[in-house]
């Protein structure tokens, strides 16, 4: 995120963020940490976010959709609060997986892993969720991670059925589709919860408290960024031999893979995935007619269509202007302007270039989001000036920075860097001479109660720093777990309510249709190349207003 920072410095960052939050803690700024002596750890989540651990027995669900972010999911899930009693998902493979896990990938456990050696012949699984919905009477919710296209009919006939839903993000591939979502729930009266995680993230939760303490000062400007390098040649037939003098491994790294539906030579792309033979051979004869896909190719790598996904702003940007709104006071932006390229890859099979797909490739998007004294900012001010400017980009050919958010203000610079780290630096206060060494950060308190960022010499340095503030060793939770805790936490109490005491999720219809809203209009933008300015009235669920109302989705 700051191309100039050493390991050190990152350190030092790491334990400035510790400081201040112990110092906020300790003063009675902050409610999300907890202090035992010099130490600062990390509070419960359930404590924090308001959910509790069940009485009785945990809520039945069935998971729809068991790939990639499925699997993560069920790896994530807490038995304890909710029982996966089916599956379901199109793709033989991605039903294998399902009880199996991933060896690469230490989230996607599998149900085997979870529930044990009879998990195969005790949850059910199915091909068809309408099959599924009919037979598996006991299910209470169902949790969605299926292509982006087919999120909305689901959902709707989910909740039809009298499920509750948690849908995975983005909503849905139109903001209409995401107003008969939030009218079918109502219509049902069941929950509808949305999966951006990060609103069960603790790691956002303290770096947005340090933000709305006034640590950092005047916040002007937010970049955002998710770059990855997929330019790469995919291998497949690589071996591992060993010297046999030294003993030493030399690899072999194979051949590039040929895909086994174009034909092409591919490219180590995330989203572009092999295509199973397994796959090929149950689902190619009537992927349309049965399943509404244009082709095999188009379901398993949905994501690179505008039918059937969002491309970069639906997938990742979505998640971190989720988390500027949150930063900013869960505030709706006011205009978006950007620029989207097909710069590298190709456009269609046999164009000569790798690994073809219709969603741009490179996008680079300037939001206009209202400050706190805005007439649409928090306090509702009349300062139509009071501006910050919120940037994101997603490049598919340079890795070299990672993924996340740098909030900068006139006292201080925040780094939120992979949903792992908090790093924070204080701007040099020119009216003070410098140490002339790294300065760590500690909060004070002002004449007028405001918290303040003072620096001051570290003389033992970022580890010793580190140390001094109770460092966090544990891994940072990404949200997944604690927002299904939550889901199953909401559900109990709905059951129980009687109509009276119900509770909503942290990211229900009408928050993640605000990010629906945010990412599918800046793909607009850039596809116009013009400027776009936000209508109130596409964020009211009752309004008709859409700004992707000329959008298509069927099969040509």
């Amino acid at each position: 995120m700051a191309l100039n920072l050493t390991p050190d410095e990152k350190a030092l960052g790491k334990a400035n963020f510790l400081d201040v939050t112990g110092d906020l803690t300790r003063r009675g700024f902050m409610k999300s940490m907890a202090v035992a002596g010099s130490a600062v750890t990390v509070a419960g989540a359930a404590g924090y976010f308001g959910y509790k651990k069940l009485d009785g027995k945990p809520v039945k669900v069935a998971i729809i959709g068991t790939g990639d972010e499925g699997g993560v999911l069920i790896g994530e899930h807490n038995p304890e609060f909710l029982e996966i009693v089916a599956i379901c998902d199109i793709r033989p493979t991605n039903r294998k997986r399902a009880y199996t896990g991933d060896k690469d990938v230490a989230l996607r456990k599998g149900l085997t892993k979870v529930y044990g050696s009879d998990a195969e012949k005790n949850i059910h699984q199915y091909a068809d969720y309408k099959d599924m919905l009919a037979k598996e009477k006991e299910i209470e919710a169902v949790i969605i991670a299926t292509p982006l296209v087919s999120h909305a009919p689901i959902a709707i006939d989910c909740l039809k059925a009298g499920k509750h839903v948690l849908c995975e993000k983005l909503m849905a591939r139109t903001i209409g589709q995401c107003k008969d979502m939030i009218r079918a729930a109502k219509a049902a009266d069941r929950i509808l919860s949305i999966g951006h995680q990060r609103h069960y993230s603790m790691l956002y939760a303290h770096a947005t408290e340090v933000i709305r303490s006034g640590i950092l000062g005047d916040v002007r400007h937010i970049r955002a960024l998710w770059h990855r390098n997929f330019t790469w040649p995919r291998m497949e037939g690589g071996k591992t031999r060993y010297n046999p003098e030294t003993g030493e491994p030399i690899v072999d790294a194979g051949k590039q893979a040929i895909d086994a539906v174009t034909k092409q030579l591919l490219l180590r792309d995330g989203w572009t995935p092999p295509i199973a033979a397994e796959d090929i051979a149950e689902l190619e004869k009537d992927i349309r007619s049965k399943y509404g896909y244009k082709d095999l190719v188009e379901l398993v790598r949905w994501r690179l269509y505008n039918r059937t996904g969002g491309g970069l702003m639906a997938e990742l940007g979505s998640h971190q202007l989720d988390a500027c709104s949150i930063f900013l006071g869960k505030v709706h932006p006011l205009s978006v302007v950007g620029v989207g390229t097909h710069s590298f890859y190709g456009h269609e099979a046999g164009d000569g270039k790798p690994n073809p797909r219709e969603i741009d490739d490179h996008v680079f998007t300037t939001f206009e989001f209202p400050g706190p004294n805005h007439p649409k900012g928090p306090n509702k001010g009349k300062d139509k000036d009071d501006i910050v400017v919120v940037t994101y980009s997603s490049i598919s050919t340079n890795g070299f920075e990672p993924y996340g958010e740098c909030v900068t203000g006139s006292r201080g610079t925040m780094l939120v860097e992979n949903e792992q780290n908090v790093m924070l630096y204080t701007e040099r206060d020119p009216n003070k001479k410098s140490p002339g060494t790294p300065r760590s950060s500690t909060a004070t308190v002002s004449s007028g109660a405001k918290p303040v960022v003072e620096a001051g010499p570290t003389w033992g340095g970022p580890a010793a720093a580190a140390t001094a503030s109770g460092g966090v060793s544990a891994p940072i939770s990404r949200g997944y777990r604690e927002e299904m805790e939550d889901f199953a936490y909401c559900i109990k109490l709905w059951n129980d309510s009687k109509g009276t005491d119900r509770r909503w999720p942290r990211c229900p219809g009408e928050v993640a249709m605000a990010d629906a809203i945010i990412a599918l209009t800046a793909n607009i933008a850039m596809k116009k190349r013009e400027r776009i300015e936000f209508q109130d009235t596409w964020f009211d669920p009752a309004s008709s207003s859409v700004p992707d109302g000329d959008l298509k989705l069927e099969i040509v």
